[in-house]
């Protein structure tokens, strides 16, 4: 447990940003250099079957210490930082005995991680928390998932007296921009089932995520000198107002949470003769999903029938809800409860507002709840972890492997 705290400092200061526009795998050259160096640790600690390849999909083996069948279980994290807050050059700051007060990220420019707008730092008075230096996010998301497996890892290679099973691990690229799972070789993984370490706050254990849908609209207009433009221009940014203003103004992340789904825009642009506007779909409700996309379809058609032909849409689906693969294969959920519990943690069970490798991974075949790893406030300055979640997930790891290993007559 020692070596958790440098090691995820480590971590984080590696840059690994990805890049959502790339088209190579991964999407950006700079998540090798955390890529490499797992691969010499995942040595070091004495695992097995090493692995990267080409893409930068990292797998690891500790064998089995235990003379019966059990199932092969498996731990997975992606070593990408998110595309929407700078992760270079990060800073991270180690605030011991955390007093429950104000912590100054950034004093020259006035950047404050305050509980009075942040109340979950309250939970954490006493403990020690790693926070930004107000100028970057942090990367608990997800390389605190990266080190609590290496960590648990090496923990249980040092105490051959826990027994276990067979116990594979993976570290992805991508994540951040719904890629992480696309090229998983889940056969080669060879694992029953597994956990992604990609949750928040601690006690998280998820098991349903966001069905996910990305939209582009294409907006065409006709420039025309706007003193003689009457009957004659079509404006594609006042087409594009029109139709953001058919959104269902309520149903927006701003306004939602809990099992609601929402439409969210998060790029546009525009000149007279051409906009373009993309937003994402979530719901977790496989209907309320497919009547959120209809929806768009059908704005899209009554906008064309307004002014001819200038609206264009496309929608790609990301993800599903893992919940319909998972539930079949229940107790791999209740393991993990078991665990949590034997360890005095209150699980905290409730549907991911977001998507994670393992919703992916799901319907590959690998089931695959998603655990803690103990990060608030992910892709952004405010982002902090406190240390002994980190620890708490270790041993949930550890517990997890042990019990899977006891239940097996």
């Amino acid at each position: 447990m020692e070596k958790l705290l440098p090691r995820f400092l480590d971590y984080v200061t590696t840059d690994t940003q990805s890049d959502p526009y790339s088209k190579s795998t991964p999407s950006t050259e700079k998540q090798w250099n955390l890529a490499k160096k797992l691969v010499m640790e995942l040595h070091q600690i004495g695992l097995q079957e090493v692995s990267i390849d080409e893409n930068a999909y990292i797998m690891a083996t500790l064998p089995s210490n235990v003379d019966k069948k059990v199932p092969t279980i498996g731990f997975i994290s992606h070593m990408d930082t998110s595309p929407d807050f700078s992760g270079k050059n990060v800073k991270p700051q180690v605030i011991e005995n955390y007093n429950g007060e104000d912590i100054v990220l950034h004093k020259g420019k006035d950047i404050v991680l305050s509980p009075d707008y942040f109340e979950d730092l309250l939970q954490y008075k006493g403990q020690t928390l790693i926070t930004t230096d107000g100028t970057t996010l942090l990367g608990a998301d997800d390389k605190a998932g990266v080190a609590e497996i290496v960590t648990a890892m090496e923990y249980l290679v040092q105490h051959p007296e826990i027994k276990h099973g067979k116990i594979r691990i993976a570290f992805t690229p991508d994540e951040e921009i719904g890629r992480g799972a696309h090229k998983f070789d889940v056969k080669k993984f060879g694992a029953d089932w597994a956990y992604t370490m990609d949750g928040s706050q601690i006690g998280e254990l998820e098991y349903e995520n966001f069905n996910a849908a990305k939209a582009n609209i294409t907006l065409t207009g006709k420039s025309v000198h706007p003193g003689y433009a009457k009957n004659k221009m079509v404006n594609a940014i006042g087409i594009a107002n029109e139709f953001l203003s058919l959104l269902p103004p309520r149903e927006v992340p701003e306004h939602t949470t809990g099992m609601e789904g929402f439409f969210h825009v998060h790029k546009i642009k525009g000149e007279i003769e051409k906009a373009e506007i993309e937003l994402i779909i979530r719901d977790h409700d496989a209907v309320h999903f497919e009547a959120r996309k209809e929806l768009l379809k059908d704005i899209v058609d009554k906008l064309n029938q307004k002014y001819g032909d200038y609206v264009s849409l496309v929608i790609e689906d990301q993800y599903r809800n893992m919940r319909e693969k998972v539930e079949p294969v229940f107790h791999i959920v209740e393991i993990a409860e078991e665990a949590m519990k034997s360890l005095g943690i209150e699980p905290i069970i409730k549907p991911i507002r977001g998507g994670t490798d393992g919703s992916q991974l799901s319907f590959m075949g690998l089931p695959c709840p998603n655990i803690f790893a103990g990060g608030h406030n992910f892709h952004g300055k405010y982002e902090y972890i406190p240390l002994e979640s980190m620890q708490k997930a270790v041993e949930v790891i550890v517990k997890i492997c042990e019990l899977t290993a006891s239940q097996i007559k």
